[in-house]
């Protein structure tokens, strides 16, 4: 496996918003924490009692069904931007409006664990396409939401997004 999954992504690698996501992954491997580190939040939510699926903390956010659901959507973005990137595609991708998204989705019809199933495929996907980069293909750019991103900035921005909305999870829903 690639040195580029040891290596944090230098701020010219991903958008300035994407700082925190990047900065929130643990040094070390990437692939550890979008593998076993995952495999601990999938445990961790899946003991979530079910009269808490539905839980939001405040009036307009999201329910706890509704942030698993945008965590699997976003990861597939993300990993769409990766892989055309990573192949020098170099077709601008558009943004995407998350919270049209899981307007749209309607998440409340799925138990969180149907959720947490798809989620998981969803990483198994990602860590499945990421075993097949080499250091030139993750080290390719592209244009997504105006912004320049690499491969690596991008796996590194999935990592950091799902423990985002872990550290939410725990600290506004009470999980």
């Amino acid at each position: 496996m690639s040195s580029a999954f040891s290596v944090r992504p230098q701020p010219s690698e991903f958008a300035p918003f994407y700082m925190g996501y990047v900065n929130a992954v643990p040094d070390g491997s990437l692939l550890h924490t979008l593998g076993s580190a995952h495999d601990t939040t999938m445990r961790w939510l899946r003991a979530v009692p079910p009269d808490r699926e539905d839980f939001r903390y405040a009036e307009g956010k999201w329910t706890v069904r509704e942030v698993i659901g945008h965590i699997a959507d976003a990861e597939r973005v993300f990993a769409h931007r990766m892989l055309r990137f990573a192949r020098a595609d170099s077709t601008p991708l558009s943004a995407f409006e998350e919270n049209a998204w899981v307007d749209m989705a309607r998440f409340e019809r799925r138990s969180l664990s149907e959720l947490l199933d798809e989620w998981a495929t969803v990483r198994a996907a990602t860590l499945a396409l990421l075993s097949t980069f080499d250091e030139t293909e993750l080290s390719r750019t592209g244009t997504a939401s105006g912004s320049t991103v690499s491969a690596r900035g991008l796996a590194w921005i999935i990592a950091g997004h799902e423990l985002h909305h872990v550290r939410l999870l725990r600290e506004r829903y009470g999980l």
